[in-house]
């Protein structure tokens, strides 16, 4: 293992620097009131800048209301809501990390209930529906349910995208005015930017459909319409599934094509995930045809080959997602060439102080410097007992 472990290194994007490699993934919370932050939002986000996280994501973020996934997720389509935020940013930013936003329009796979709940993950019933959590009319590529049982979503016609393209262009205004250094933008697990780019969802016959170049289209206005408005110097994500894993679907290839069409468009990192494209199918097929068995498909670094790919094939940075757990296991990711970045989620969740005792075992830290100055007293105890350990 290199004694100048990448993991600890910075990385410029555009106009910042990131202090290091460890992202926290977005993490939804299904704790918002009318779109609005709530203290849980502070404490929880809070956390993983006191951690030394070196870019710290909120969850998706719906850009309109009708594009939450829940009647409690988070929004940014008022100006209420990106002052609620603004505590969030700047505490972040107090630790030395950087706060970040992923913005997110659900398509048809919004208006359900929070996973937590009775009937969690699936649609709204409006028969005794509570008052305020009434089902909303979802919008999608083409009028196509997710799975059986599902609504039928309305399917957008040009007045109806513009709409959207610009509820992501004054989401991506407020949120650099809430003190966000990053924004990305969610084109993945079936919500309605990636619902356009796989043919599974989108059977339109314009020029939105058809053609892998068509199907690309629309999630593209949207990037360019969101560069064209933060500047040149905000660094931009964009989420993708890389693969829907479903017969006739997204294909890794495809990603690669669109990562750097992306690139092109101003994208600078592309954070590879996967599937979600139908709900949650009984299995996934990878590239080959092979069956993904939920055991096989949630291995320890499994969409790393994604990430690798979009960043060795196109022109893009990448980030890698799912089930990285261990310092040295996130360590090899990056000095292998699988990504440039690596996101927890669960397991940051988990252990907020993740990368802090990554430092810790990569001997980035022995001395236990990184950890904020309000614990010295914890972190006196730790190196006392580290040293022990040295001398035994």
């Amino acid at each position: 293992m290199s004694k100048n472990p990448l993991l600890f290194q910075e990385l410029d994007l555009r106009g910042l620097t990131l202090p290091n490699r460890i992202v926290v993934s977005p993490l939804c919370m299904y704790s918002a009131v009318e779109g609005l932050a709530q203290p849980w939002h502070f404490a929880h986000l809070s956390t993983f800048a006191r951690g030394k996280a070196g870019l710290v994501f909120t969850e998706a973020t719906a850009v309109e209301a009708r594009g939450r996934i829940t009647p409690s997720c988070l929004g940014i389509w008022t100006d209420e809501q990106a002052e609620a935020l603004k505590p969030v940013t700047a505490f972040i930013e107090s630790m030395g990390s950087v706060p970040g936003i992923q913005l997110a329009h659900a398509g048809r796979k919004a208006s359900t209930h929070e996973p937590f709940v009775a009937g969690g993950g699936t649609p709204l019933n409006p028969e005794g529906a509570e008052k305020g959590r009434q089902p909303w009319q979802t919008v999608a590529p083409s009028a196509i349910p997710v799975a059986g049982g599902w609504p039928v979503p309305t399917e957008l016609d040009q007045k109806g995208m513009d709409e959207v393209k610009l509820a992501f262009v004054q989401a991506a205004h407020r949120s650099v005015d809430a003190g966000f250094r990053v924004i990305e933008l969610h084109l993945a697990h079936g919500y309605l930017l990636h619902s356009f780019l796989s043919p599974i969802s989108n059977q339109r016959d314009d020029n939105y459909g058809g053609s892998i170049e068509n199907r690309m289209h629309f999630p593209l206005e949207v990037c360019e319409a969101v560069r064209a408005e933060v500047g040149s110097d905000m660094p931009l994500f964009a989420r993708i599934s890389a693969i829907d894993g479903l017969e006739g679907g997204w294909t890794m290839d495809d990603s690669v094509v669109f990562s750097e069409a992306l690139s092109s468009s101003g994208i600078d990192v592309v954070d590879c995930s996967s599937g979600g494209i139908a709900g949650a199918p009984r299995f996934r097929i990878d590239d080959t045809g092979k069956p993904l068995t939920k055991e096989s498909a949630r291995q320890p670094g499994f969409q790393v080959p994604y990430a690798a790919r979009v960043r060795n094939e196109t022109t893009a940075k990448s980030m890698a997602i799912g089930v990285i757990v261990d310092p040295f296991q996130a360590e090899e990711i990056l000095q292998s060439g699988g990504a440039d970045l690596v996101a927890l989620g669960r397991e940051i969740m988990y252990d907020p102080f993740w990368p802090l005792r990554a430092a810790e075992a990569l001997e980035v830290d022995p001395e236990f410097k990184m950890w904020p100055k309000q614990y010295g007293w914890a972190v006196n105890r730790r190196s006392q007992i580290a040293q022990y350990n040295r001398d035994d």
